[in-house]
């Protein structure tokens, strides 16, 4: 990594120079196609491959809970559509919350948003050698599933390293790869269907509201990643356009896969067995189409799945950091581009990602860890609320003539805001605690930043 104290603030002939490289056969935008798949593939990691059995124990009201947060995450995904048409540039959030609220409000994003990516990328790394052991043992040995972890994660990066052309055509293919699989369920459910096997409309106790609430406490985070377009939108081809298009499709293809093969699941396995399931896919496959092949095929589809997410995920890291240098609020050394992608910033992220890797597994408890990834539960949600409320903020102004669009734009971005405030809650109090902790140990960066480029300027 490089030295921080030698930064200095980018002159502004600098930072026109920080734009995308000229075009060559390494560097290409992204069109529609590819945009929508980074979404798709963001939002839709590994997850959806236990979520069928951590919300039955609630009842078929959890399909409920997915409707409405459903709801939430399209309102969300249309409040980055309508603010990527107002600034398309890289960044996103980020973007956003500095045009509105000035920089510091812009450095909170960036920093909470950064955080959250490579603390995430680990975890999804972790997570995927689970299902890497399905295939391949290599989950005996704390070094030989370390070392599997790392290859995980430095594979996507790799792909980011060579370029954006190569980023996209990984993103694309691995997305479509990881919903054959998920749509053979969800149809394949729809002619094994049996409703013996839904089970009760509600299986606790409290209402259902509170049912509805708790179920909804565990699918929030299920929808991380709408913002995926808007983040790369300077990457993305008419991004007026096409980011929110991508980001609207997106998240409503994400929305179908999560809700068809979770009712497949439903209605493929007892009740009572899903309960108590740690492969609800491999069931219902096994249910399905016979045989005990089910856990070998969903192992492979996760795999490729949670590779795909990390791929996408490894590019957004480096593009918000990105953002933020090119306007002295990160270390200038991420401003550095090359064949369309940020690789300062995709080497900074992957090397702690990586270092936070091997901390789990030779630090001898999954806990602090654990606490870790929670704490990105937090972290996410601070872009996602900044964001809504610039958005509420260039409402609230008045600059836009039409009274009908002006209303309906505020309605949508008060329902995300408060999404966004249900992230908050989900993610739980030691969460948001310790998230918060984490924000503000940001405050010194910033304050160190924001001298160093205001004695350049001076």
């Amino acid at each position: 990594m490089h030295d921080t104290g030698t930064v200095q603030a980018p002159a502004p002939q600098a930072v026109a120079s920080t734009g995308p490289a000229a075009p060559d056969r390494h560097t290409r935008r992204f069109g529609l196609p590819v945009a929508t798949a980074l979404v798709t593939g963001n939002i839709i990691g590994g997850g959806i491959f236990l979520l069928p059995a951590s919300v039955a124990p609630f009842g078929t009201v959890s399909l409920l809970a997915f409707g409405v947060l459903t709801l939430g995450a399209i309102a969300l995904a249309l409040v980055f559509g309508r603010l990527a048409e107002r600034d398309p540039r890289t960044g996103g959030p980020y973007v956003y919350a500095r045009e509105a609220f000035g920089d510091f409000a812009g450095f909170l994003a960036a920093w909470a948003y950064w955080i959250t990516t490579w603390v995430s990328n680990a975890a999804l790394a972790v997570a995927a050698v689970g299902y890497l052991d399905v295939l391949i043992p290599v989950g005996d040995h704390k070094w030989s599933a370390c070392l599997a972890a790392l290859v995980i994660q430095w594979l996507p990066a790799l792909s980011n390293f060579a370029g954006s052309r190569y980023v996209g055509a990984v993103q694309l293919v691995s997305t479509v790869l990881k919903f054959a699989p998920l749509l053979l369920v969800a149809v394949g459910g729809l002619f094994h269907f049996d409703a013996r096997n839904l089970g009760p409309f509600q299986a606790t106790g409290g209402g259902t509201l509170g049912a509805i609430s708790a179920s909804a406490a565990i699918l929030l985070f299920s929808y991380l990643g709408v913002e995926s377009a808007a983040v790369s939108a300077g990457e993305v081809r008419d991004p007026r356009r096409n980011v929110g298009r991508a980001t609207v499709i997106g998240t409503v293809g994400a929305a179908l896969v999560y809700l068809l093969g979770t009712l497949a699941v439903f209605g493929t396995v007892a009740h009572d067995r899903l309960v108590h399931s740690t492969a609800p896919f491999s069931d219902a496959v096994d249910a399905m189409f016979g045989g005990s092949w089910g856990g070998w095929a969903v192992a492979l589809a996760a795999l490729v799945s949670m590779t795909g997410c990390l791929n996408g995920w490894t590019l957004l890291s480096a593009q918000t950091p990105y953002a933020a240098a090119r306007d002295g609020l990160f270390p200038a050394a991420f401003t550095r581009k090359r064949r369309g992608v940020p690789t300062v910033g995709v080497g900074v992220t992957v090397v702690l990602a990586s270092l936070l890797t091997i901390y789990n597994y030779t630090a001898g408890s999954a806990r602090v860890f654990e606490i870790l990834v929670l704490v990105t539960t937090f972290t996410a949600t601070v872009p996602y609320l900044l964001a809504t409320a610039a958005q509420l903020h260039h409402l609230a102004r008045g600059e836009r003539i039409d009274r009908a669009r002006l209303v309906r734009d505020a309605v949508i971005a008060a329902l995300a805001f408060g999404f966004s405030l249900w992230l908050v809650a989900g993610a739980g109090y030691a969460a948001v605690y310790q998230g918060v902790l984490f924000l503000f140990a940001g405050v010194p960066v910033y304050a160190w930043l924001a001298a160093r480029r205001q004695r350049g300027t001076g």
